[in-house]
């Protein structure tokens, strides 16, 4: 069962659901303490009437009452106070990440704009496999919208630039993500076989979600928790959750939910770093190490040039004289050059970038501090 807090201020309750107001709870957490938020607030779809397929059998459709708001002023109100906690709540560099439809998208981005977050993108979560438009009046609808802000114009916020495009087959991710809703055995049925929840989201969206925009270890907060979908997935990835619900039947089919995961081990949460990320490395590095020598040739990738490696960690090739990058930029008519790529060293007999040097020293690097 959820934990219920008292009104005074708390440390974190890490790895935990709390239950009750979202609001009420959000306000007795700590100030500047969370990485990342994601939120899957009401949508207001201000329904009316059922929705029928055409064979006549009922479609489930969010009814709930936790979705119901008197008029959109009421749900603005709503919305400006639980996000103005959530600006509370995050650290400096922390970011937020909300999802929405065409009923709430728009309004919510205004409040998010008007409380000073800073939009990052809005990404497009394009739906593989969406309901049909059963009476054919409008566009199916197939996709929703995700907004990703940081908490102030100059968060240094996590991007996990790298991994993303590692999980893109070596692609830069795009903000447009096609996969499917949750179904078959991901989604949580209750004890009479039906949806436990009208609105639970594939746990592969958390874990882009996650991958791209946390990091190990990181604590989570998700403000309407539901069947514990941002806390199941943070569990798998190594980083601490907070969830705040006040169902007490969504409680009990997220804690069963979490219970049941093991976390993956040490070695398989790491994810390729961002290049800047990773400890400088100046070219002269290789000279001082003696893993490159002064007087030693390095060839253009094109083969149409060669320098020699001055004691300095400059080059000189021709009347060239300068940086790896400066050199090459010259060489080439170039406004820049990237001479870890362009410049290569010969070994056993072939050529390879200079880079491959650098990636070495840098995993020693690592290795040192890891042992540290």
């Amino acid at each position: 069962m959820g934990t219920t807090l008292k009104k005074e201020k708390i440390s974190l309750p890490l790895n935990s659901i709390l239950q009750g107001d979202t609001i009420s709870l959000m306000k007795q957490l700590p100030s500047n303490s969370i990485d990342l938020i994601f939120a899957d607030p009401p949508y207001n779809l201000q329904l009316n009437g059922n929705l029928q397929r055409p064979d006549h059998t009922m479609v489930k459709a969010v009814t709930e009452d936790w979705d119901r708001f008197s008029n959109f002023q009421d749900y603005d109100l709503f919305c400006e106070k639980w996000l103005t906690e959530a600006k509370r709540l995050l650290k400096p560099n922390g970011a937020l990440w909300v999802i929405g439809t065409y009923h709430n998208i728009y309004r919510l981005g205004t409040i998010l704009q008007n409380l000073g977050y800073w939009i990052l993108n809005d990404v497009i979560w394009r739906k593989s496999n969406p309901m049909p438009n059963f009476h054919g009046k409008r566009l199916t609808n197939a996709h929703e919208t995700l907004i990703w802000a940081s908490k102030f114009d100059n968060s240094k916020y996590v991007f996990n630039y790298e991994a993303l495009k590692e999980l893109n087959e070596g692609l830069q991710m795009r903000s447009d993500w096609l996969m499917p809703i949750c179904n078959g055995k991901e989604r949580i049925k209750d004890k009479t076989g039906k949806k436990a929840h009208p609105t639970q989201k594939p746990e592969a969206l958390l874990h882009r979600i996650l991958i791209g925009s946390s990091n190990k270890g990181d604590i989570i907060l998700d403000p309407f928790f539901g069947t514990g979908t941002t806390g199941a997935v943070a569990k798998k990835l190594g980083r601490k959750f907070i969830g705040i619900e006040k169902d007490k039947q969504y409680i009990e089919v997220a804690k069963k939910r979490i219970d049941e995961i093991s976390p993956h081990d040490e070695l398989s949460l790491e994810v390729t770093k961002s290049k800047r990320a990773l400890p400088r490395i100046p070219f002269g590095s290789l000279i001082e190490r003696g893993i490159l020598n002064p007087g030693q040739d390095l060839q253009s990738f094109n083969g149409r040039y060669i320098a020699k490696i001055r004691a300095d960690g400059t080059l000189i090739s021709h009347d060239a004289k300068g940086s790896i990058h400066q050199v090459g930029a010259i060489l080439e008519g170039l406004p820049s050059c990237n001479g870890w790529a362009y410049w290569h060293f010969k070994v056993d007999g072939c050529t390879a970038p200079i880079d491959v040097l650098r990636q070495q020293l840098r995993a020693e690097i690592d290795t040192v501090n890891n042992v540290k």
